[in-house]
C-alpha cells in the first residue's frame, strides 16, 4: 500500500522553479505530451504511461498484465533476452518496465546520438515482445517466488487483508501480482490478451526532459506507439469501498505487530485536496514533529514511527496509515490513533503547526527535480492526475491560500475516527476481531 503512493506523493512535491519550463507537444499522429527541453546534456528521458495496469485483468486471470509487463525485455523478433540486452547495451539506452494497478509505465533513457536506432528497438519491444516459452517460464517463476515470499511478508499479509476488506471483489481487492494458482494457470494467449488490453495508444500520457525539441519529441513519440492498437479494454469500474471501523487481526508469529489503518479518501479533484494535504502532513506525514509521531513514539515510545498519506487512485480514494509496536502494547498505541483522530476532527490545527506544515512544504521540494527522468515522471503524473500545465508555478500559491479554518472544516469531514479499520498482522495482545 505504502509503495504505491509514493508516486502520488512525489507529484504533489513539485516545487515552484522559474527553469522548469514545460512545454506541450502534439506529435503528428496526435499523441499529447509535456516536455521540458534542455539541451545541456547529450540524453533524453522519455516516460510513458498506459492507463489502467493491472486492474485490467481479466476475470480468473489475475497476474496477466504484471507477467506480460515483465516480459516486454525478454525479446522481440530474432532477438532473444540476451540479444535484446546486447542490442541496448550497445546503443548506451536504458529501458524500465513496470506495472502498477492503475498503470503500465515504460522509462527510457536515451543518448542524443543514438536515439532513432534506440527508439526504434524500444518501439519492437512494445509492440512485439516475443513472449518465448523459455522466457515465459523463467519469468514465471521469479513472479511466483515473490509470491511466496510475499506470503510471509507481515506488510504484504497486511496489505492484502486490507484491500480485500476494502474493495472486495473489484481488481483493487487483490494483489496485480496475482494467486500462485492464477500465474501458474496463465498462457500466451492470456499474456498477448493482456498486451493488447493495456498499452494502446488511446490511454497513453508521454512525459520527456533533455536534450530534444518538441518536433523531434512529436516524431519519436509516434515511431514508439505506431504498432500499438489504436483502443485497449474498457477500464473497469470505480470501486465501492466496503471496510467499516474495527480491527481485523490477521495471527504471524512475530515479536512486533504490522498495523495498517484508514478509511475512504477524497478524490484528487476535489477542492477541499490541498487542505486535506497539510491536515495529513501536520495529523501523520512523516515529520518527527507530526502528531501521531509525537504521540505514539516521542511520547510513549509505542512505535519507531508512524506515517499516514492520502491516496487518490484511479478508481478510488483511501486514507492510509500505518506503524509497528510491541504485541503487548499495539492495543494502546492504536487506542490512541484513534483518539488523535477524533481530537483533529472536532479542535482542528493550530496557526503554527499550519505555518510549519505551509513551510516544509513549499520549501523542501527542489531536490525532487534531480534528474531529467524525475522530471519526466513528474510530467506524466501531472497529466494522469490531470493538473494543469501550469501547476508548477501555481503549486505553492495553492498550498499558501490553505487557512485553519479551511483545516477545521476539512478534518471535521475527513477525519472519521470511528470508520477507520485497522488490520494488525502479528499477536497482539488484548485484540481481536470485530466485526
Amino acid at each position: 500500500m505504502m509503495v504505491r503512493a509514493l508516486v502520488f506523493l512525489c507529484l504533489l512535491a513539485l516545487p515552484a522553479r522559474a527553469e522548469i519550463a514545460i512545454t506541450e507537444v502534439t506529435s503528428p499522429g496526435g499523441i499529447r505530451a509535456w516536455l521540458v527541453e534542455d539541451p545541456s546534456i547529450p540524453f533524453v528521458a522519455v516516460e510513458l504511461r498506459f492507463r489502467g495496469g493491472t486492474s485490467l485483468d481479466e476475470p480468473g486471470k489475475r497476474g496477466a498484465v504484471n507477467l506480460m509487463t515483465a516480459l516486454i525485455e525478454e525479446g522481440t523478433g530474432d532477438l532473444d533476452s540476451q540479444g535484446f540486452a546486447a542490442a541496448r547495451d550497445a546503443l548506451a539506452a536504458d529501458f524500465r518496465f513496470d506495472a502498477y494497478q492503475d498503470a503500465v509505465s515504460v522509462s527510457a533513457r536515451m543518448l542524443t546520438e543514438n536515439r532513432d536506432q534506440a527508439a526504434d528497438l524500444l518501439a519492437r519491444a512494445l509492440a512485439e515482445p516475443s513472449l518465448d516459452p523459455a522466457a515465459v517460464e523463467r519469468v514465471r517463476g521469479q513472479v511466483l517466488a515473490n509470491i511466496a515470499s510475499d506470503a510471509r511478508d507481515p506488510q504484504a499479509i497486511a496489505g492484502r487483508v486490507f484491500d480485500r476488506l476494502a474493495w472486495g471483489d473489484h481488481p483493487y481487492g487483490s494483489s496485480g501480482d496475482g494467486t500462485e494458482e492464477s500465474v501458474r494457470g496463465l498462457t500466451r494467449d492470456d499474456l498477448l490478451a493482456a498486451h493488447r488490453a493495456t498499452l494502446a495508444r488511446d490511454r497513453v500520457f508521454v512525459g520527456a526532459a533533455g536534450d530534444i525539441t518538441a518536433e523531434e519529441l512529436g516524431l519519436l513519440i509516434d515511431r514508439l506507439v505506431a504498432g500499438l492498437p489504436a483502443e485497449g479494454a474498457p477500464m473497469p469500474p470505480r470501486g465501492q469501498w466496503l471496510a467499516g471501523g474495527g480491527v481485523t487481526v490477521e495471527p504471524f508469529p512475530v515479536p512486533q505487530s504490522l498495523v495498517l489503518f484508514g478509511h475512504e479518501g477524497i478524490p484528487r479533484d476535489d477542492p477541499d485536496f490541498f487542505a486535506a494535504y497539510l491536515l495529513n502532513e501536520i495529523i501523520g506525514g512523516g515529520r518527527f514533529s507530526a502528531r501521531l509521531m509525537t504521540e505514539l513514539r516521542e511520547k510513549r515510545g509505542l512505535t519507531y514511527g508512524v506515517g499516514t498519506y492520502l491516496a487518490p487512485w484511479d478508481l478510488g480514494n483511501v486514507y492510509m496509515g500505518q506503524f509497528q509496536s510491541d504485541n503487548a502494547r499495539v492495543a494502546e498505541a492504536i487506542a490512541l490513533v484513534r483518539a488523535e483522530w477524533a481530537r483533529m476532527a472536532g479542535e482542528g490545527v493550530t496557526p503554527q503547526e499550519l505555518e510549519v506544515a505551509k513551510t516544509y512544504q513549499t520549501g523542501s521540494y527542489p531536490l525532487r527535480f534531480d534528474g531529467n527522468a524525475p522530471i519526466a515522471r513528474i510530467l506524466v503524473g501531472m497529466q494522469m492526475q490531470g493538473l494543469p500545465i501550469d501547476y508548477v508555478t501555481n503549486r505553492n500559491a495553492y498550498i499558501e491560500a490553505v487557512t485553519v479554518e479551511d483545516i477545521a472544516r476539512v478534518a471535521a469531514r475527513i477525519l472519521r475516527a470511528d470508520d477507520l479499520r485497522f488490520v494488525v498482522v502479528g499477536r497482539p495482545e488484548g485484540l481481536e476481531t470485530t466485526p
